[in-house]
């Protein structure tokens, strides 16, 4: 209680120091420093969402000429929205939802899922991978890049339907500085800044900063706290030779959401009839206790090289070191089948559900060391892109181990009102039971690609990753109904080969139809370094493969200024863990498949017209799959359609914004007459957003977002249980202020 009022008492005071400091620092940048001239203008009509390359080395195409799915989220485009963390960005392309958690627990961190697998562990930074458990805010990103499609000859070991790359800002040969205050109906703030000042000849600092405070929408006691800073330098920007070091520091100090009861919603099922026809409970009730808090504290150092060695060499040298330790404690609800109670009564005030205490004491580091030399020569006629390059990481994980008893004491349960919870209540204490888990990857990779250009018209490219990885896991843990805590240790090593291949015709100079494919593979415990004796993190399973077939068309029209994307695919995973119907023996024989089609359209229609559009479709078909008690098993969290949309207009100083989001029925279960489900799955849904802007001066400029118009109710988040939602955002607004110095 005490740290809650701590946290609520210094509120005012952190928001106001962040905010004195900027004009100071500003100040103290400008002064006796060589000022560069100014290189460039940037047009007013400057495309604020397209962008036409990716920020990796591994790349040296444009993206029209790339043989794969990438969207790239531009941080215009997010500021026009007003979104801060990277679950609103996300919204911008089509195919990703969000997971909630397991029974009775929150997600650690961000948890998404893309064309119908799981990439919770396939966010990178720069193209390193980033496994900490915080919700990523995007106030020190330049854009984010969604590539999609398995994607290991890139990246290395990780989810089968790609990855999320998050692209640092870094400092700039040409003077800029803003600040942004936003407040919106939850009574929440936030301030940011960032901060470019050329000091000398090519060197250059930049400084992003961001504090926000207060509640969330539609949620009681709920908040949102974080402070985060990332400075950085560069040397050389006008020279062959440039070196940038920079880090970021966040910390995080919420109060955790452990959702509400699904009871009531439609498609609930409980067996005790007074429930199954219950009314909902309230969206703003708080199930949580006066003393839950989630703290994160995330640290990141890095140093990068780019050297133009010749006119057709370029080395980029990338060193990263990380370290994101976070410690919760939620109180949350257990709502299965002895979830709820009556307490002998049909009055519904008087009804309880079960709470559960949770804690979380996670610790992730990281070191990573990444080389690519980019190389373009010629072989006769024909032109080559080449990319080599090298990869070193250590990936480390400690989990100490919370419980309301130690071992062979019984558990204490606790009861919440179903209907008028009390946060003061007592509940259990938490404490460290002795129990631990202690996972380490070290990765040494190497890679190679190349392009190669066939005149103007056809170009083919290929590449190739070979990882060799060794994982240790040991821990201490208390099985189900002993009361002796068990060490287990081990490990697990192997080579993988990932590899791509593409082929491309350009029908004109600005357009181009592909088919590609791809193979990468997954290993045990690549998600948590966590090994088990048996099941898909068996340290003796063979690792998940992934194939991946896509054939596509791009076209840059108006132009350049509008990028037309249509694609067609199908991504089967194989290895897959499943029972033998005869043996009943667990045999890696299961396969999923999806086949999907997505279509974008980004870019300028006019100079005052902007748009972001996507829509996918997906099918996703479990194949030989048999658990011990069913034949089949849900394609979970794969909606069949998604679509996203944001649009703005710009008219003497105005701007009007449009957006839309449909997500269509996500299933959680496959219901059967003999066991139904808590609750099946998650309605589809349809939501409008909309921004009013206006342009004061050249310095100044003022933002309206309105967000769910219509203020539809409707299901962001399920747990894998179906017991517990979080419910989507519902009406409301921020207004923000921006101001260029």
């Amino acid at each position: 209680m005490a740290q809650i009022k701590s946290r609520k008492h210094n509120r005012t005071v952190q928001l106001v120091a962040l905010a004195a400091s900027l004009p100071l620092l500003a100040h103290a940048t400008t002064e006796n420093v060589t000022q560069l001239p100014t290189i460039s203008v940037k047009s007013e009509s400057e495309n604020k969402y397209k962008a036409d390359v990716v920020s990796s080395a591994k790349y040296t195409q444009p993206l029209v000429n790339t043989t794969q799915t990438i969207s790239v989220i531009k941080k215009e485009l997010l500021k026009e929205q007003g979104a801060t963390s990277l679950v609103e960005a996300l919204r911008n392309t089509p195919g990703i939802t969000l997971q909630l958690g397991e029974n009775g627990n929150t997600s650690a961190g961000d948890a998404f899922q893309m064309r119908g697998f799981s990439t919770q562990t396939s966010t990178y930074v720069d193209g390193i991978r980033d496994l900490g458990a915080v919700t990523r805010d995007v106030f020190n990103l330049e854009q984010i890049e969604v590539v999609k499609g398995p994607s290991g000859a890139e990246a290395g070991r990780g989810s089968a339907s790609g990855y999320i790359n998050l692209v640092s800002k870094l400092p700039q040969t040409q003077n800029s500085n803003e600040v942004s205050a936003t407040y919106n109906t939850a009574e929440h703030g936030r301030l940011a800044a960032d901060i470019n000042q050329v000091i000398a000849n090519g060197v250059a600092v930049r400084l992003n900063a961001m504090g926000q405070e207060g509640g969330v929408e539609g949620r009681d006691y709920i908040e949102n706290n974080s402070y985060a800073i990332a400075p950085s330098i560069a040397f050389g920007l006008d020279s062959a030779t440039r070196l940038y070091l920079y880090s970021q520091h966040v910390r995080q100090r919420n109060i955790p959401d452990g959702g509400i009861p699904t009871i009531g919603m439609k498609g609930f099922f409980n067996a005790n009839s007074a429930f199954a026809s219950a009314p909902q409970v309230n969206r703003e009730n708080y199930y949580g206790n006066t003393n839950d808090y989630e703290d994160v504290d995330a640290d990141m150092f890095s140093a990068k090289i780019e050297s133009d060695l010749t006119t057709n060499l370029k080395l980029t040298n990338l060193t990263r070191l990380g370290k994101t330790s976070m410690n919760r404690v939620l109180t949350g609800i257990n709502t299965g089948s002895s979830g709820f109670r009556t307490n002998n009564s049909n009055d519904p005030n008087n009804w309880e559900v079960n709470r559960s205490r949770q804690g979380v004491d996670q610790e992730n580091k990281n070191l990573a060391n990444q080389t690519t030399l980019n190389w373009n020569v010629k072989t006769g006629t024909i032109e080559h892109d080449v990319v080599a390059g090298v990869e070193f990481l250590k990936e480390e994980q400690d989990t100490k181990t919370l419980a309301t008893q130690m071992p062979g004491q019984t558990a204490v349960t606790s009861w919440a009102n179903l209907y008028h919870p009390n946060r003061n209540e007592a509940v259990p204490a938490l404490m460290y039971n002795g129990g631990y888990t202690h996972g380490i990857s070290e990765t040494a990779a190497a890679y190679l690609f190349d392009t190669l250009k066939f005149g103007e018209r056809f170009q083919l490219n290929g590449g190739v990753r070979v990882d060799y990885y060794d994982t240790e896991y040991d821990a201490l843990s208390l099985p189900s109904g002993s009361s002796v805590l068990v060490p287990s240790q081990f490990g697990a090593h192997d080579s993988l080969v990932s590899w791509k291949l593409g082929g491309l015709y350009k029908p004109t100079l600005f357009s181009s139809v592909y088919a590609s494919y791809a193979k990468s593979l997954t290993p045990p415990g690549s998600a948590n370094f966590a090994l088990s004796e048996t099941g898909a993190n068996s340290s003796a399973a063979e690792p998940q493969e992934t194939h991946h077939y896509e054939i596509g068309t791009k076209w840059d029209l108006l132009q350049g200024k509008l990028a037309l994307n249509g694609a067609v695919y199908r991504t089967e995973n194989e290895n897959q863990f499943t029972i033998d119907p005869i043996s009943q023996l667990s045999v890696q024989e299961g396969k999923k498949r999806v086949d999907g089609v997505e279509l974008s359209a980004v870019g300028q229609i006019t100079d005052a017209w902007n748009i972001s559009a996507g829509v996918a479709h997906m099918k996703v078909k479990q194949l030989n799959q048999r658990t011990a008690t069913a034949t089949t098993v849900a394609e979970r969290w794969s909606p069949e359609w998604t679509t996203s949309l944001w649009s703005t207009y710009d008219i003497s100083g105005f701007k009007l914004g449009l957006g839309a989001r449909y997500v269509d029925e996500q299933k959680r279960v496959v219901t059967t007459d003999t066991a139904p489900a808590q609750m099946p799955g998650i309605p589809g849904y349809v939501v409008f957003d909309a921004m009013a802007g206006y342009t004061i001066n050249k310095n100044a400029s003022v933002n309206l977002n309105v967000y769910n118009l219509a203020d539809k109710d409707y299901i962001s988040t399920l747990n894998n249980g179906g017991g517990r939602v979080v419910l989507g955002q519902p009406r409301s607004a921020a207004l923000t202020f921006n101001y260029k110095f």
